[in-house]
Parts: C-alpha cells; structure tokens; sequence
C-alpha cells in the first residue's frame, strides 16, 4: 500500500529536472500488477504492460529463479507459453526449465540489466538443465547460469549437446513465438546441424550478444492487443525470407565484430544527439498509457 501510495503521489507532484528520469524508479516500485484487462503497451524496449499475471513460483517442471528480483510477471499468453514449454521439456531430455527474468509487475523500463522486457512478453530460459526442481528459495539466489559458449565467441563449448538443439526448436515452433536470442555460436551449430528440410524454425533463432547462458524468448503481439507493437524488421525480413544461415550470421564472428579497429578521423566528428536509453526514459518518453497503468490500482 505505502509503496503504491509513493508511485500515486510521484506522479501527480511535479519532478524537478534532476528527478524527471523515473520511469524505471517508478515501475520498479510496482509490487502487484494492475487491476485491468491484459495488454502489452508499446515495444518491446520502450513500454508497459497492464493486467500481467504472475509465473508460479514453482511448478511441476519449472522453478523460477532469482525470486528477490521480483521479475515473474508476464502477459497470460507468456504464463500459458511456459507451463506448455515446461510440460514439452522433456521431449529434449530435460527434467523441465529454469526461468529467468520475465517482467516486472507493470512492466515497464527497470532499474537494472534488460532494455526490453518491457510489455510482458519477454522471458530468460537458463541454459542449466535442472537436476533438481526442488532447489529452496536461497539456493535459486545462489547457483548461476552456465555458458554454451567458448570465450573466443566462435562456437559451442562442452556444456552444449543434441539437447539443446531440440529444446530451442521445440520452443521455436510454437506460434505464439516471435524470435528467440541467442550466442552467436549458438545459431553456427544449429544451422550445421540442422537437415535441409527442417530448417524453417530456425528463421526464429536470432544472434545477439550477451545470451551465452540464457535464452531469451520472445512472444508476438497477442491477438487483439491493439496497443502492442509489433517488432519491426521482421524475422522473415531479417533472414531474407530464409533461415538466416548465411552471411549475416558470419558477421556475428567475424573480426570486424569481435575485433573492431578504431579508425582515427581525419577530421573533426559532429556530436551525435545523445540517444537516450531505458534507464533514462522518463513518463513522457512511454506511450501515454503507461500513467493509467502505474495510477490503477
């Protein structure tokens, strides 16, 4: 009650300039979800969501990890993916999943870590097959992730095996999934791997740095979510209507990414505008929405 009360009279009193970068302040506050109707507002990096549910602590082949984050909260759709890719896990020959960071209660930008996972539709998965899913409270505050992927960045290490693959394709094939990130070298294997004729899934499978040890799912606008933006480019378009095993994903290991050599210039550069990030989003740089959300009880 306090803490909402704080949220209410945050928004209503006037900021001064040094205070107006609180919108991660103010959705991190948030510790119930709002009392409306489930809608991702906005992007996936520039939003909030209304009416989010939380992912159950603990189910009958999942446990959510990090509970101090306060990070289990998702649109239903997302809370209905994950029980159904917890139930599937096995087919993979895993015992269920380890679930990372979702959403905060309303969503919205957060005061440390992810640019997205801002609407309710993002989710981590640790690449930690679960030994247990017994662990207590302390213990998922205690263990880590681990790595599928070499320090050099060029491929999978000893922790990877077939299981993998078939986790990421059976999560993958779901249509409710939009793309799923993952290492670089993570992709290399798959599309090494992977048959000719079994490939279409992998269009989902997306690179990006910093998923070495999760990976990061991604549902699509749910149908009817009117104020939900869908990510553009596409999938589709990304991987030129393919399975993006070709030379886009060779940049993601090549020199001129993980090597990059500074060039001096010749000339003196123009400033850049400063682009802001999440972390200094402030209520007006949120769809308008987002008020409602935060102000509702």
């Amino acid at each position: 009650m306090i803490r909402k009360l704080i949220i209410c009279l945050a928004l209503l009193l006037p900021l001064p300039a040094h205070a107006e970068k609180l919108a991660n302040k103010l959705f991190g506050a948030a510790d119930a979800p709002s009392q409306q109707a489930p809608m991702p507002i906005g992007s996936y990096s520039r939003g909030c969501a209304a009416g989010l549910v939380a992912m159950p602590e603990n189910g009958p082949n999942w446990q959510v990890m990090r509970l101090s984050r306060h990070r289990n909260f998702g649109h239903p759709v997302l809370v209905s993916y994950l029980q159904d890719l917890a139930g599937y896990a096995n087919q993979a020959g895993w015992r269920g999943i380890y679930i990372g960071d979702m959403g905060q209660p309303r969503g919205g930008p957060m005061t440390s870590g992810h640019a997205s996972h801002q609407i309710g539709l993002d989710v981590d998965i640790w690449t930690l097959k679960p030994k247990s899913l017994g662990l207590t409270v302390k213990q998922r505050e205690s263990i880590s992730s681990i790595s599928v992927r070499t320090n050099d960045q060029l491929r999978v290490n000893d922790n990877w095996d077939r299981s993998y693959a078939t986790f990421l394709k059976l999560a993958a094939s779901d249509p409710r999934v939009d793309r799923i990130f993952v290492a670089a070298a993570v992709k290399l294997e798959l599309c090494k791997t992977a048959t000719r004729a079994d490939k279409k899934w992998l269009q989902h499978i997306r690179p990006e740095a910093g998923h070495e040890d999760h990976f990061h799912i991604r549902l699509k606008c749910p149908k009817g979510a009117r104020l939900c933006d869908t990510q553009k480019p596409t999938v589709s378009e990304l991987s030129n209507g393919g399975d993006g095993c070709d030379e886009t994903l060779d940049w993601w290991v090549s020199d001129a990414y993980l090597h990059p050599k500074t060039v001096k210039p010749t000339k003196p550069v123009k400033p850049q505008p400063h682009k802001k990030r999440p972390r200094e989003f402030t209520m007006a740089d949120l769809p308008s929405q987002c008020v409602d959300v935060l102000s509702s009880p």
